[in-house]
């Protein structure tokens, strides 16, 4: 199924509905749900023309807000020219469709507009398979009565994706094709299965970079592995998992991988639909959480982040606490109390490389236990064993005697395994 094509004429003017809910016991306040669903809106290329805010003790279940809070909503529409009303919470089926005929202007929820925004990033074959499942399973039940049914989709956001298809897909059709969506990233999982397995048969330790979208991750990974990737300040620039081979300083090599940002209430058929992508955070030895720590919602984003690792059954996993952009901090003397509130952190700044060396050394200090240290007796002629630790490992000690080759040096678990019968007893470990 094709990606829409077809380019907006013209900017799309918005307005924003946040609601906050009296059960909702969350420490986000209903500016800062606003002022991240701004951000998503402008990073989905429209223009936030009008913004409110409603307070109501549960959902109502026809409309979610209040008749008088949507009658309200639709004359703002007309008197601003609105083209789209986005809400900020999760709505039915039935409550877009009946919002939709009061307002009479296109509308769209939160998980619409962030698939809209990944169908915008999704540049590769895998990341357009992973998205395009996420929003077929989502228009599927929306598919009958007026509102949000496809006839009524005319561009812009919201519509990106199967959306061209409009009235010409049926049920059956969908159905078939999440079936085979499925399986296309069955292979995909199965592909990066093997590609784990070789890593780990090459004794390469796998480190991957999690964290809230626009946290820094990719400034991190093209500072440490001179890679080039786009670095844009805006949400969700990356999509696909882009791993890179790194050597830390004492010689070890691991291989790096970025990933996809995560963000507060990320829609579940997201995670669903990128898990054969985020198998790499499962199975990775060590986490690298990059936070920026100059955020205000700092501690909240954590918190978000650490419910997503739970959701992918990843949250046990080692990891370190990055605590990025400290070149930002207004006060500096905020580092220490930060280091203190999150276990096992290091504070830097990746744009400008402060403190990478004490990052680096909190990575080989938590891969250390895949390390051995070992002392090797080797014959005279096996210079390719000796190319192999110094390839390897960290060769602390080498002399060349009449009887062989004596090695004391530091490596990888699977790399000692293969020379254990050069190893000297009681030596290994």
């Amino acid at each position: 199924m094709s990606q829409l094509t077809s380019e907006i004429k013209r900017t799309e003017r918005t307005l924003l509905v946040t609601t906050k809910l009296d059960a909702d016991k969350s420490t986000w306040q209903p500016q800062d749900l606003e002022e991240e669903l701004m951000e998503l809106t402008q990073t989905s290329g429209a223009e936030v023309t009008e913004h409110i805010i409603c307070h109501r003790d549960k959902p109502a279940p026809g409309l979610y807000i209040g008749s008088g809070k949507t009658e309200e909503i639709a004359a703002l529409c007309e008197e601003a020219s609105i083209d789209t009303v986005i809400f900020n919470n999760d709505l039915s089926g039935s409550q877009q469709r009946n919002l939709e005929e009061i307002i009479n202007k296109k509308t769209i929820d939160r998980t619409q507009l962030i698939l809209d925004i990944f169908a915008r990033h999704a540049h590769s074959p895998e990341a357009s398979l992973q998205v395009e499942l996420a929003q077929l399973e989502y228009l599927l039940p929306r598919l009958t009565g007026k509102g949000i049914m496809l006839s009524r989709l005319g561009g812009g956001i919201g519509t990106r994706g199967p959306g061209e298809k409009k009235l010409e897909i049926d049920r059956r059709k969908i159905h078939r094709r999440i079936t085979k969506l499925k399986q296309d990233l069955e292979m995909v999982r199965l592909r990066r299965n093997s590609l784990r397995k070789q890593r780990r048969e090459s004794c390469l330790a796998t480190v991957s970079l999690v964290g809230y979208t626009n946290a820094g991750k990719t400034t991190l990974l093209n500072i440490l592995t001179n890679e080039d990737q786009l670095v844009r300040e805006s949400l969700f620039t990356t999509l696909d998992t882009i791993s890179r081979a790194f050597k830390l300083p004492n010689h070890q090599k691991i291989v790096i991988s970025d990933t996809v940002g995560f963000l507060q209430n990320l829609p579940h058929r997201l995670i669903e639909a990128f898990k054969a992508t985020l198998e790499e955070v499962k199975e990775s030895d060590l986490l690298i959480h990059v936070l920026d720590i100059s955020h205000p919602k700092a501690y909240e984003r954590n918190t978000a982040v650490w419910s997503v690792l739970k959701e992918l059954g990843a949250d046990q996993k080692p990891l370190i606490t990055t605590l990025n952009k400290i070149d930002k901090l207004p006060d500096r003397d905020w580092i220490n109390r930060y280091k203190q509130d999150f276990a096992n952190s290091v504070a830097i700044s990746a744009k400008t490389k402060e403190n990478l060396d004490q990052f680096l050394k909190a990575i080989e200090d938590e891969l250390k236990s895949l390390f051995l240290s070992v002392e090797l007796c080797l014959p005279i002629d096996a210079m390719s064993l000796v190319d192999l630790i110094y390839r390897e490992g960290q060769v602390k000690l080498i002399n060349y005697t009449e009887k062989g080759i004596f090695i004391q040096a530091n490596l990888p678990a699977v790399t000692a395994s293969k020379l254990s019968s050069y190893i000297k007893p009681n030596q290994n470990s």
